[in-house]
């Protein structure tokens, strides 16, 4: 191999010990990763000797990006060394013409021998990596194996080998005799996922045919149970033996994260708070006690025995609410206790007012410190954040022996639940407000305030910024890969908003002006013509837009006539006047959707589909992000999940639109007349999303504020304005790539669009009529569905209203739906 650096020949040959060999084309992405994990490194260690970023080594490994150059050799040979380190010796030849006698490793007593190589889980430390032993015979294939899957010597997923071992003594043949149950020959095979469990319960799924629950216990793992989405998992999938359940083999998995199961840590988070994530207290029927309703309708089954909120917090924790992790290097979720209006006057806290002395005062958030309810938490020995005892407060004592003891409390009284995204139905009987908030916390998260903080506190819960790394010397705090440190950076100086103090010195002009489109434009005479005008609007596009996008992981770096990469993600200043687009349909590069006019800001999301578009683009200065990842992936998967089953809940499933276009648009309609706690659940998820890409780039909030002063956001390592318009970009390419296919398919060009609303000139005011093509089939382009991505009917009204409209000056979208009044979610 020639061109390799030294120093990468020297990390190389640091962990294969051996010289220098000849290039090899890479293998497939999974045989990289499989060669990686079997020899025992880490990415990041690989990654380093590679002198490549984590990312980037990610990248390579999954085939997302294909490496050049010397970095390609230095990679292709680390594989071959691998591989060919791992690789079985070849049997030495027998001493005597005579069949040199072999027998394969036998499996475990009473167990049937496998019939081909199984995918096992590997036993785990309680850091997430493997336990490693002396080399042992696997029980598989009898080729020597440093790992352990409950206790015995395994290989890791399907590497096993075929191989001879010396003959075993010979041993009288006993009576056949049926196999016990507690003796499985590998690990037992994961369930797939089956819906979630009550919030207050985790269920186990039953036993296969070759696993039992005496043996599961007796290794000292936990029985498997349905985990929450998003967390950490590792493969545990296996051929089923004869007389296996059916379903386990058939039932499909949502996602490939839920079909892995669940893992150690999630069983034991789970179990850790068997009351569930929250309690709605309020005041029992008879007037003498307090009663707590739980999430899965239950009434639980003590009530705090004193009549002060100090008490309160005690029981909660005595009661073990909460909610498990999210991921292994999470936090478990506070307990959340909701408190009724006759509970809060039960408990002596005031109601809402303007007295400050008597009453809760709305304007200033919390109640005065000097407050005799404040008085007494901390005389009990409890303590409250800076929010103090407000809608949304947090009681905690300082953690002893590292154990957490905090408790939130939800006050709807004080307006916890009537603003910050939450629409929860009026006078709403308190084990139905428990119904709905523990659907919400079941689905999505325990609620922490707004829908939108709640959204942002998910992000971190799926990708927490630390995990405890063990040394030489103890335990220190290291990064999860995948995830934002967690000191804030600050983002560049074209990214962020005029009051920002990077934007101080500012050029007019110099900002990335990232907003979702507003246009519309004049009609032609054809549809001046039609009838009609109807409005179609994307399913959760912010968040369709966020799965597997490309974010940043690190801070920003200043290029002077950088070379465009739609890989990095960065602001990019270039000229996009020329870029040729159809003036029917708004400009994707600029949010009122007019053309652009010279060299501006772009985001990488604008760019690339500038290049996709046919543009030769050279930009002249960049402020690009080295160290990147999809970082909000496990949020997108997460909401995704929730909203399609709260869908479901309201009589929508996935598939309808595909299997009767007619009863998925009658289905629709009938949502707003559904389940109220559903229709809430649906509109708090819709809203978590929307609100949690606009808190990256927060604004000041408070009077006084001065232009140019730091703000208490800016130090949130989610406080990215570029994530934000990187989402923004991506959800704005993906309807104009959609809107240029429409006018293929049927014809129809977009008179107006609001955000991810469109209008269209229609013969009647069916949403079928404008999606069918010429030959009477639904185009795909705009496809209507439940997924989000997906379009929704949003209303119809008649051309001659929407032709005053556009006289007036208004944008057509934003009327759409209830006509001359503008919608209520907009």
């Amino acid at each position: 191999m020639t061109g390799t650096p030294t120093h990468a020949h020297e990390a190389i040959d640091a962990l294969l010990g051996v010289g220098p060999r000849r290039p090899v084309p890479l293998p497939e992405p999974a045989e990289r990763a499989r060669l990686r994990t079997e020899y025992g490194l880490s990415k990041a260690e690989t990654a380093k000797a590679l002198k490549v970023s984590a990312s980037t080594f990610t990248a390579w490994e999954s085939g997302q990006r294909d490496p050049q150059g010397e970095g390609r050799a230095a990679y292709a040979k680390l594989l071959e060394g691998i591989a060919a380190q791992l690789a079985p010796a070849p049997p030495e030849p027998a001493a005597a013409p005579a069949e040199p006698k072999t027998v394969t490793a036998p499996p475990p007593e009473g167990a049937p021998a496998p019939t081909a190589p199984q995918l096992v889980m590997l036993d785990q430390n309680p850091d997430g990596s493997l336990v490693r032993a002396a080399p042992a015979p696997c029980v598989q294939c009898a080729q020597p194996s440093v790992y352990r899957a409950q206790g015995m010597p395994m290989h890791l997923g399907g590497f096993c080998r075929p191989g001879v071992v010396p003959a075993a003594p010979a041993v009288p043949a006993a009576p056949p005799t049926p196999p016990p149950a507690a003796a499985p020959p590998v690990p037992s095979v994961s369930a797939p996922a089956q819906p979630a469990a009550s919030p207050t319960t985790t269920a186990a799924p039953a036993a296969s045919a070759t696993a039992a629950p005496g043996r599961a216990a007796a290794s000292g793992q936990a029985a498997p149970a349905t985990g929450p989405a998003g967390g950490s998992r590792r493969t545990a999938t296996s051929r089923p033996a004869a007389g296996s359940s059916s379903r386990a083999r058939k039932a499909p998995a949502k996602t490939a994260a839920a079909a892995e199961g669940p893992s150690d840590w999630e069983a034991a988070a789970a179990a850790r708070f068997p009351a569930g994530p929250l309690a709605v207290l309020d005041v029992a029927p008879s007037g003498k006690d307090l009663v707590a309703y739980l999430a899965d309708g239950t009434v639980a089954p003590t009530a705090p025995a004193g009549r002060t909120l100090a008490a309160v917090v005690e029981w909660a924790l005595e009661q073990r609410f909460g909610s498990p992790r999210l991921h292994r290097h999470g936090k478990d979720g506070d307990a959340l206790v909701v408190l009724t209006d006759a509970a809060l006057a039960e408990l002596g806290l005031p109601p809402l007012g303007r007295d400050e002395k008597t009453e809760f005062v709305q304007r200033l958030g919390q109640l005065p410190k000097t407050h005799k309810a404040v008085k007494a938490v901390e005389r009990a020995g409890w303590l409250l954040t800076q929010r103090g005892l407000g809608p949304w407060a947090r009681i905690y004592r300082t953690p002893e022996d590292g154990r957490r003891q905090c408790v939130q409390l939800c006050i709807p009284a004080w307006g916890a639940l009537t603003s910050g995204g939450w629409q929860i139905p009026e006078h709403l009987a308190a084990p139905d407000l428990a119904r709905l908030l523990g659907t919400y916390a079941t689905r999505v998260l325990t609620p922490r305030g707004s829908t939108a903080v709640s959204g942002l506190e998910l992000v971190t819960a799926l990708r927490p910024p630390t995990r405890a790394v063990r040394t030489e010397t103890g335990w220190t705090s290291g990064r999860v890969e995948g995830s934002r440190p967690k000191d804030a950076f600050d983002p560049a100086p074209p990214e962020v908003s005029d009051v920002h103090p990077l934007a101080q010195d500012r050029e007019a002009g110099g900002e990335l002006v990232t907003e979702a489109w507003d246009w519309h434009r004049d009609l032609t005479d054809a549809e001046k013509a039609a009838p009609f005008a109807v409005g179609l609007d994307v399913n959760m596009a912010f968040l369709a837009a966020a799965g597997r996008l490309v974010l940043p992981l690190s801070g920003p770096v200043h290029e002077l006539n950088p070379a465009f990469d739609p890989k990095t993600p960065g602001s990019w200043l270039v000229d996009l006047s020329a870029v040729d687009t159809n003036l029917l349909l708004p400009s994707p590069f600029t949010a009122d959707g007019s053309r652009p006019t010279g060299p501006a800001w772009y985001s990488t999301a604008k760019v690339a589909y500038a290049v996709e578009l046919g543009a030769k683009v050279q930009p002249t200065e960049g402020w690009l992000r080295h160290e990147h990842g999809p970082y909000l992936d496990p949020w997108h998967k997460r909401l995704r999940a929730a909203y399609v089953d709260t869908m479901s809940a309201l009589g929508v499933p996935l598939t309808l639109a595909d299997t009767d276009p007619l009863a998925f648009l009658d289905a629709m309609a009938a949502i707003k007349h559904g389940d109220p706690a559903e229709v809430a659940v649906l509109h708090a998820i819709k809203q978590t999303a929307k609100g949690t890409i606009g808190k990256m780039r927060e604004r000041p909030r408070g009077h006084g504020y001065k232009p140019g002063e730091r703000w208490p956001a800016l130090d949130r390592p989610t406080w990215d304005p570029l994530m934000r318009a990187l989402v923004i970009d991506t959800a704005t390419v993906n309807l104009h790539r959609k809107l240029r296919k429409m006018a293929g398919d049927t014809g129809l060009h977009a008179i107006a669009v609001l955000s991810d609303c469109a209008v269209f000139p229609a013969p009647s005011p069916s949403a079928l009529d404008i999606l069918t093509r010429p030959d009477h089939t639904l185009t795909t382009s705009l496809r209507l569905g439940v997924s989000p991505g997906m379009v929704k009917f949003e209303g119809s009204r008649p051309m001659s209203e929407i032709t005053e409209l556009i006289a007036d000056g208004a944008n057509p979208a934003r009327h759409i739906k209830a006509g001359g009044v503008v919608s209520a979610d907009e």
